[in-house]
């Protein structure tokens, strides 16, 4: 499904940008379309998902590259839960690749890459990092550290090569690139925008995200993720079954 036709199937209902370093979280309503927008080029999300009624269902990234026999993420793909339902799909894509094996960085590793950058100095511009920045989202919604999952990191590339080493690919995501997640069932999304850590930059310098909710006005919208693989077609069907 193109971009226009996505765009063409649903009515935007709110709109907002997450700064650089900064961090949300929310419901993704059944039916419900979040469009991720690079303001500048260069963003990174981290992001998790959960089922926002039974939290301890959540994102198994093992499954999803598994059960769609990827190493990365695009359109048509879906966001598996560990009960083998869909608590995302991507329904639209510019970038073309995005990071399931990353991870976030914790103090600890933001003050080596970084320096201390402290709040003392810094105010409001101090060093934020993932792990901190994801655990204060989930503990509005009561949630703690056994509860950090793996994340997806949204607008960034990393590719393996034969030896099987990672490598991050700088500039992958260029000003006004956009990923869309159709949620078929109500999806508890815990996110931040900061650097990728296998980023090079010695620099301290995330970059803003645009965030943008849309309401489908068909299911076609998700045509696509069902029909790519017959995985996708049962867990679909799994999370239809847990709406009966």
């Amino acid at each position: 499904m193109t971009t226009t036709e996505s765009l063409a199937i649903r009515a935007t209902l709110y709109e907002e940008t997450v700064p650089g370093g900064g961090h949300t979280s929310f419901i993704l309503k059944r039916g419900q379309v979040l469009r991720l927008t690079d303001v500048d080029g260069g963003a990174n999300v981290s992001l998790m998902l959960l089922n926002a009624h039974q939290p301890s269902e959540r994102l198994n990234l093992p499954d999803t590259l598994k059960g769609q026999h990827t190493a990365k993420l695009t359109a048509g793909h879906c966001l598996y839960s560990d009960m083998g339902r869909v608590l995302a799909a991507i329904t639209a894509d510019s970038c073309g690749w995005h990071d399931p094996f990353g991870g976030v960085l914790n103090a600890d590793e933001v003050r080596e890459k970084y320096g201390s950058g402290r709040y003392q100095e810094l105010r409001n511009d101090f060093f934020r990092n993932g792990h901190d920045n994801l655990l204060v989202e989930m503990g509005k919604w009561n949630l703690d550290l056994q509860d950090l999952l793996m994340v997806v990191n949204l607008f960034s590339k990393v590719t393996v090569d034969e030896a099987g080493a990672f490598h991050f690919v700088p500039g992958h995501s260029k000003p006004g690139d956009h990923v869309e997640l159709y949620a078929p069932m109500d999806t508890l999304v815990v996110l931040t925008a900061l650097q990728h850590p296998m980023d090079p930059s010695p620099e301290y310098a995330p970059r803003p995200v645009h965030l943008t909710w849309g309401e489908a006005h068909s299911e076609g919208l998700s045509l696509a993720c069902r029909s790519s693989r017959p995985e996708n077609e049962r867990a679909f069907h799994n999370t239809e079954r847990f709406h009966l």
